[in-house]
């Protein structure tokens, strides 16, 4: 994924913008490889909160540190589920003025989309089915986990 980026933004920056909590464990592998100038930004976006299903509301926990006129802007997102919280932030986004405005994620459910959201760089498509690690979380937990995982809830009798 990081050589496909390299060509794409041969001869410029890219911008960063891990969306956390999230993205930040594929976010810096990710920039490791790049092979053109980066520079990284954060970003903190919530619809989940501690359920397994988007609430629908997103809200800005945390704000870019920089702004984005003239930049090259690369969105890093851990997953792509539903494109609400996507497809939100991107609008927001556009609105800095971005020279381009591209989203990378490390994993997409393409059949839970409910919002149309355009997306550039896809590591893997996966399942509808809850997952964990390498930076995914439910409730907070789990993120440390050195590889993706699927839930099970095992309902109580």
């Amino acid at each position: 994924m990081a050589a496909r980026i390299s060509r794409d933004y041969e001869g410029k920056e890219v911008h960063l913008i891990s969306i956390l909590k999230g993205s930040v464990f594929f976010a810096c592998e990710l920039a490791k490889r790049i092979t053109v100038p980066v520079t990284m930004d954060f970003m903190s976006v919530s619809s989940y909160g501690n359920d397994t299903k988007s609430s629908g509301v997103v809200k800005i926990v945390k704000d870019l540190d920089e702004p984005l006129d003239g930049k090259d802007v690369l969105i890093v997102e851990d997953i792509i589920d539903s494109g609400r919280t996507l497809s939100y932030l991107i609008e927001i986004l556009k609105k800095r003025n971005p020279a381009s405005l591209r989203l990378c994620t490390l994993l997409d459910k393409p059949e839970r989309r409910v919002k149309p959201v355009d997306v550039d760089y896809t590591c893997f498509n996966i399942p509808d089915e809850f997952v964990v690690g390498y930076g995914l979380d439910y409730a907070q937990r789990y993120r440390n986990l050195p590889f993706i995982g699927v839930v099970e809830f095992v309902e109580e009798q």
